[in-house]
């Protein structure tokens, strides 16, 4: 899947900006799947609209400039589901907090500590965004989704916690003063 598929899955719930793509695919309900940037996306929304797949219009705001507002065809819907056939990627999985845990023998403990807390708080804060969505979605699909979601986080919240001995045990005792930038 590509920027043009989250662009159609998103407009399959109703007309929306690039502007809106854009926050929905960073920091909301399609953040999970696929993020993607201004830079990606208006491009790909003019692919779709040259395609067929979408139309636009403009539409005036008092005291700000035009916006473009788009609109999947039913063209774009057909090709949405036939792209959901296609062969899935597999998921994409970086992470700073790993690459940080990966060097916590030559860390401080307290360093150590605060960022698995930190790490911690973020599950917590997730678990509560997911629950938030639940109330928009009632889909069973949907609902198997955010659940599938909140299984994950709670998943790594709860080894975090268990095992947080563990990585600490690893840490250095003292502060370890930082080495200065060569």
């Amino acid at each position: 899947m590509n920027v043009k598929t989250i662009c159609l899955a998103i407009l399959t719930q109703g007309e929306t900006t690039g502007y809106d793509i854009r926050k929905r695919s960073t920091e909301g309900d399609y953040a999970y799947f696929m993020e993607a940037s201004f830079g990606s996306i208006y491009p790909a929304l003019s692919k779709l609209e040259e395609e067929g797949y979408v139309t636009s219009r403009t539409v005036a705001q008092e005291g700000k400039p035009s916006k473009r507002v788009y609109k999947i065809t039913e063209t774009g819907r057909t090709f949405f589901i036939n792209s959901l056939y296609d062969e899935l990627n597999d998921d994409v999985f970086r992470s700073e907090f790993l690459l940080f845990l990966r060097f916590v023998e030559d860390l401080p403990r307290s360093l150590v500590e605060k960022r698995v807390n930190e790490r911690i708080a973020k599950c917590d804060d997730a678990i509560e965004n997911v629950k938030k969505l639940e109330k928009e979605f009632t889909k069973p699909s949907e609902r198997w989704v955010l659940n599938f979601g909140q299984h994950c986080m709670r998943s790594a919240r709860q080894y975090l916690i268990e095992n947080k001995h563990e990585i600490l045990a690893l840490a250095q005792q003292e502060d370890v003063p930082a080495r200065a930038a060569e």
